[in-house]
């Protein structure tokens, strides 16, 4: 018999006495697909209106919802984010207290989930769709207006950017740091989920949408907090809890335009099976070329399950468990004709250990393909492109070639530690160096410039 699994319903309720038990009761009574069962998280947003009684009344009487109260009125965004943290499902959606949405359709909504094809599904009232309450034309346009906005900076094809009906893997869901407490918390799921480079899927829904003397709550206000929330969540790369195992490698080693830079600057280099260690959540290896196999290695069991998702129709890739610093876990991988880490600290290659164990790695007449930062996540202290040349012939390779890389990083790290003295780069600083990448990259390709990074091209001697 499968196991069965959970599907998390997050309800945020602010003042819904006349609608919230007839909401609540669909909920409940909705069919859910074969194996799944269903748990309600509903958080009463400090209501005035009576709502927390019926609330309470309702709690006590259906043992499948789970019941918070947030002392003050915060918003919609701050009572979701309340409810992930109190989630217990594989999955989840969320739902509105209203009756606008159908809980009759969250089979349709969840089945790009359960089938595996996606991590996150929207719900679409603009996609074709059998039936839906003719509303205010006004209501409308803004929405496409803020959808299209957001496709704009996130790069997406979405409908319906602002729907209730979003489905996530929990996972997904419970690593994204959410700042948003009022109707903003839609763009910036939007904007967060497309950076982590998530499978989303849109499938259409009904919807019976509310006038606002029926207790409808967003207004234009809303809409220029969204415009905001899309604008602020392009230019700061937020997206991994501060607990998630791999934030660095979004935030630090290789922004979109800087991993796409680096993976045309090592596209000449690759021959035959291909090596990717500490590859993350798969900045470089989703854009490397496929004309022959490729492992992806990684030992964060979190970013394996983003990589497995990623490559889960590829052939051509497999996803394995395996550490750079563990030289039992690299032994049992074969050799490759090209081996490649994109993030290697320049300080882990003082003892010659890690060198060492790749040498096992590398098939006769392959190659190592190396990023090496030359700083300190942390500090301004460099390491010389001297030095770094020294640890990799004193391990036993052979230097095809050794060059600066990414400009924009180093320039933007001299600014902060020289002339701001500051201990660390921000989120805007590393926002502005990918920013810029495309413009110095091609700076770099006819002059040579300081780098923030070391690109370097060895072979094992023989």
């Amino acid at each position: 018999m499968p196991e069965s699994k959970t599907l998390s319903i997050l309800m945020p309720v602010y003042n819904e006495r006349a609608f919230l038990r007839r909401s609540v009761e669909k909920v409940l009574a909705a069919p859910l697909p074969r194996g799944l069962q269903k748990e309600l998280i509903m958080v009463n947003d400090a209501s005035t209106d009576g709502t927390a009684q019926v609330a309470a009344e309702l709690a006590a009487k259906y043992g499948q919802i789970r019941l918070f109260q947030q002392p003050v009125n915060r918003g919609k965004g701050a009572a979701i984010q309340r409810a992930i943290a109190e989630m217990s499902g594989d999955y989840a959606i969320i739902q509105d207290a209203d009756l606008e949405y159908d809980p009759n359709e969250y089979a349709l909504v969840l089945r790009p989930l359960l089938e595996g094809h996606a991590d996150v599904v929207y719900g679409s009232r603009f996609a074709s769709r059998e039936m839906r309450r003719v509303m205010f034309y006004h209501h409308k346009l803004g929405n496409l207006f803020l959808t299209h906005c957001s496709n704009f900076f996130t790069g997406l094809d979405l409908t319906d950017m602002e729907t209730c009906y979003k489905a996530f893997r929990a996972e997904i869901l419970k690593t994204l740091p959410l700042r948003s407490e009022r109707f903003g918390i839609e763009p910036e799921l939007t904007a967060k989920i497309a950076k982590r480079g998530c499978v989303i899927f849109e499938v259409p829904i009904s919807y019976y949408g509310r006038s606002y003397a029926d207790g409808k709550k967003i207004g234009w206000q809303d809409g220029l907090q969204a415009l905001y929330t899309i604008g602020k969540y392009w230019l700061i790369d937020d997206c991994f809890d501060a607990a998630y195992g791999r934030r660095h490698l979004q935030n630090y080693a290789t922004g979109r335009r800087v991993g796409g830079q680096l993976s045309r600057r090592f596209a000449p280099f690759i021959r035959g099976a291909t090596l990717e260690l500490d590859a993350g959540i798969g900045n470089i290896s989703r854009r490397l070329p496929r004309r022959a196999p490729l492992t992806v290695a990684e030992s964060d069991a979190e970013c394996r399950k983003i990589l497995a998702q990623i490559f889960a129709d590829n052939e051509m890739v497999k996803v394995v468990d395996a550490d750079i610093n563990d030289g039992a876990t690299l032994s049992a991988l074969p050799p490759a004709e090209t081996v490649l880490i994109s993030d290697l600290a320049a300080s882990r290659l003082a003892d010659g250990k890690i060198l060492a164990n790749l040498k096992s790695l590398i098939a006769a007449g392959g190659k190592l393909l190396l990023a090496i930062p030359r700083y300190d996540l942390h500090s301004a202290g460099e390491i010389s492109v001297a030095q770094i040349r020294a640890w990799l012939t004193d391990a036993g390779y052979e230097i095809e070639e050794l060059r600066n890389f990414n400009f924009a990083a180093w320039l933007m790290n001299f600014i902060n530690a020289k002339i701001l003295r500051r201990q660390s780069r921000g989120r805007w600083s590393l926002k502005i160096a990918d920013t810029l990448a495309w413009f110095t990259g091609a700076i770099e390709k006819i002059i040579k410039l300081p780098g923030y990074s070391v690109l370097a091209v060895v072979r094992k001697q023989s």
